[in-house]
């Protein structure tokens, strides 16, 4: 049974404990691994500068986002990442959350007319 490792655990720490719940919930149907949790405000300028986000003010900032990505981690199975976003959209509407993710912003099931692919983020509204 997958389980989360050290890093992915310190990357949640104070995150959104609805977030937190949905991940645990994840962990139990698929393995994953968190990229990265709460942001400082001088991270997300980094990253916006690299083009990696198009925003300043990101959920990321207030705890309300994390990155993650199927285990163990090919960037161009993008199939892999799109079962996981639905994986954790289902689970978040079963719990009475909202969230959105990155490969479908606004979550019309149409993942073709998105600007900006983040396959990796998922963010609690």
């Amino acid at each position: 049974m997958p389980r989360f490792g050290k890093r992915s655990k310190q990357r949640m720490v104070g995150i959104d404990p609805r977030l937190r719940e949905v991940l645990d919930k994840l962990i139990d149907i698929m393995d994953v691994t968190i990229i990265e949790g709460i942001r400082s405000p001088d991270r997300q300028e980094e990253l916006l500068k690299k083009g990696a986000t198009k925003t300043k003010y990101s959920k990321h900032l207030e705890g309300k986002a994390v990155d993650l990505a199927p285990y163990p981690i090919d960037w161009e199975d993008r199939e892999r990442f799109h079962y996981m976003g639905g994986m954790v959209r289902g689970i978040a509407k079963q719990l009475g959350y909202v969230v959105r993710w990155g490969g479908d912003w606004d979550s019309d099931g149409e993942i073709k007319d998105n600007n900006f692919d983040d396959l990796v983020h998922i963010e609690i509204l």
